[in-house]
C-alpha cells in the first residue's frame, strides 16, 4: 500500500513539476515575442532593464497611404483583418533578415537592424528586407484589384545613425528607440512615395555599393530642414 501511495505521489508531483515548467515556457515566449531575448533576460533576472546607447543602428518606418479614407470603406473587421495581413508578411521578412520589430503604431510599422545585437551589415539589411517588404505589397495590390477590393499602399523611410533603446515604464512593456536617427527615419517615410523606398543620405552612404538608388535633391523635411533623400531602385541591385 505505501509503495503504491509513493508511487502516485511521485507522478503526481512529476505531473505537477511538468505543468509548471510547460506554464514557465508559455511565459518565457510570450515575453520574447514582446522583448528582444537579452533584454528579456535582463528583466526576468533583475526586475528592469536598462536603456542603452546604439551607435551604429538602421531604422525602418512604414505606414499606409490615405489609411483613414480607404478605411471608410472596409468594416472594422475588414480592416483589421488587412492590417493583420498586411502585417504579419512584414513580420515573417523581418524574422527572415533577423531585424528587431520595435511595434505598430496604427498604420504604422517600425523595425530596427544593428540592436539590440550590433551588426555592421545593419544597413544593408534593412534595405533588403524593404524591398522584400515592397514585392509583398505589390503582390497583395495585384491580388486585391482583381478581386475589386479596396487596397492599402505603403511608403517607406529609412535612416541611419544612432539612437537609444529600451523600455520605459512597469505596464504593458514596450522596447522602443528614441534619437535623431529614429525622428529622420519617421521624416524620410513622411516624404515618400507609393511603392517606393525613401532613404536619408546616412544610409545611401553605407548601401551605394550594393545597391542602385535615384538622387531627389534636397527636400524639405519637417524640423529638420531641406536634407538629401533617395529613391531606391527596388528593380536593380549593383553587381
Amino acid at each position: 500500500f505505501f509503495e503504491k501511495a509513493k508511487d502516485e505521489a511521485l507522478q503526481a508531483l512529476e505531473s505537477k513539476n511538468l505543468e509548471l515548467s510547460n506554464e514557465k515556457k508559455k511565459s518565457d515566449d510570450l515575453l520574447l515575442n514582446i522583448l528582444p531575448e537579452s533584454v528579456a533576460e535582463e528583466l526576468k533576472n533583475t526586475g528592469k532593464a536598462k536603456a542603452r546607447l546604439f551607435e551604429n543602428v538602421t531604422i525602418l518606418f512604414t505606414d499606409i497611404i490615405d489609411f483613414t479614407l480607404i478605411s471608410e470603406s472596409l468594416t472594422p473587421e475588414d480592416l483589421v483583418d488587412e492590417l493583420n495581413f498586411c502585417f504579419t508578411g512584414f513580420d515573417h521578412i523581418i524574422m527572415k533578415h533577423k531585424m528587431e520589430k520595435i511595434k505598430t503604431i496604427g498604420d504604422a510599422y517600425i523595425a530596427v537592424a544593428g540592436l539590440p545585437l550590433e551588426d555592421n551589415d545593419h544597413a544593408k539589411i534593412v534595405v533588403n528586407a524593404a524591398l522584400e517588404m515592397v514585392e509583398f505589397t505589390q503582390q497583395y495590390k495585384l491580388e486585391r484589384i482583381k478581386l475589386n477590393k479596396p487596397y492599402f499602399e505603403f511608403r517607406t523611410g529609412i535612416n541611419s545613425g544612432s539612437g537609444v533603446a529600451g523600455i520605459v515604464g512597469v505596464k504593458k512593456f514596450v522596447y522602443d528607440i528614441w534619437g535623431d536617427a529614429a525622428n529622420i527615419a519617421a521624416r524620410m517615410e513622411q516624404n515618400c512615395e507609393a511603392g517606393k523606398v525613401n532613404v536619408s543620405q546616412q544610409t545611401y552612404e553605407l548601401v551605394k555599393n550594393d545597391f542602385q538608388a535615384v538622387h531627389r535633391g534636397k527636400i524639405e523635411a519637417k524640423n529638420k530642414g531641406a536634407i538629401d533623400m533617395y529613391f531606391l531602385d527596388y528593380l536593380k541591385k549593383t553587381e
